[in-house]
């Protein structure tokens, strides 16, 4: 949306607020000057919209008595986008823990929609299927979300309220450097200040958020959701794996996703930290990427990548042996 286009809207939603409006006042209000706010009027007019002016020292502009907002006009394209989108929201788990959020949304939606354009959508809400079943989650508060969202955006500490897993409460002190969905949960992660260092937490175990009086920076090549999701994928996972991929930086991020582990740059070419359970499954990955690579840790996953060649060429062999020894068809 355009920033004038902005501005009339605005000056529409402060006249529906009700009664005389001085040109002064809502210059003011929209920061812009009077000549603007008149020019925005006789847009609003030009627009159907029964804007009245008064003129004189203390004229200004109000609404025809009686005046109601025409009902919301969607394309239909726009229309399928918005339903569609919050009923994949409430099946992804992005629903907040008031769980009739989604459900009066659409309500609310369908109410301010032209009758014909409402009667197709819930056709298609009563018919439409989902392959992907809808995920249990755990949903963060809207007041925490939001607070922490804030927070993060003004650079400001937060101060949250939080349960761990075994129960224990604590007050923290965190630099809120980002937001993330994964899997059904919200998760923070920042500078948490009582541990000097990084910190992931679940919103769904955060009771409130404060804004702290601290501030602070963001590190420039800070990555949120490599962060949250490499570190969740590493919880518990006995073997820590150093790889270093010959490839780029940018190709591995590709074909790899935040869950694979952390990459960066090495002289060699990209080298990718992570955890793994089974060093097995890990020499079948790296083969499957198709890249050269070389193992920097541990020894082992060097033993299984071996095991894994030997494997495959016994397998080669043998098709081979039996293309030769196979009887030819008689002329």
């Amino acid at each position: 949306m355009t920033r004038p286009t902005a501005r009339v809207l605005a000056l529409l939603e402060l006249l529906q607020a009700g009664g005389q409006h001085t040109v002064g006042d809502l210059a003011a209000r929209l920061g812009v000057d009077e000549r603007t706010v008149r020019r925005y009027a006789e847009h609003l007019a030009d627009l159907g919209i029964p804007v009245r002016a008064q003129r004189g020292r203390y004229g200004g502009y109000r609404l025809a008595p009686g005046y109601k907002l025409p009902p919301l006009m969607l394309t239909d394209d726009e229309a399928v986008a918005v339903v569609l989108g919050l009923q994949a929201a409430e099946r992804a788990g992005l629903a907040t823990t008031d769980r009739a959020a989604t459900a009066s949304a659409l309500a609310k939606v369908s109410r301010v929609l032209p009758q014909a354009l409402g009667r197709r959508l819930d056709s298609l809400l009563s018919t439409a299927q989902f392959t992907t079943p809808a995920r249990v989650a755990a949903p963060a508060g809207a007041a925490t979300l939001l607070g922490l969202a804030s927070a993060a955006q003004a650079r400001r500490t937060a101060v949250i309220a939080y349960t761990a897993w075994d129960g224990r409460e604590s007050r923290r002190e965190l630099d809120v450097y980002g937001l993330v969905f994964h899997s059904g949960r919200w998760y923070v992660t920042g500078h948490d200040h009582a541990r000097d260092g990084m910190r992931t937490f679940r919103l769904d175990r955060i009771a409130s958020v404060e804004q702290g009086d601290g501030s602070y920076v963001v590190p420039a090549d800070f990555d949120a959701r490599t962060h949250v999701v490499s570190g969740i994928a590493a919880v518990g996972w006995s073997h820590e794996v150093s790889v270093v991929l010959r490839t780029t930086l940018a190709d591995a991020g590709e074909r790899l996703p935040p869950s694979a582990g952390r990459l960066s740059e090495h002289a060699d070419g990209v080298l990718l930290q992570t955890r793994a359970e089974r060093l097995d499954g890990m020499a079948r990955m790296l083969a499957g990427l198709g890249w050269d690579f070389e193992v920097i840790t541990p020894d082992a996953l060097r033993d299984e990548v071996i095991a894994l060649s030997d494997r495959l060429r016994v397998n080669a062999v043998r098709g081979a042996d039996a293309g030769a020894t196979a009887v030819p068809p008689n002329p």
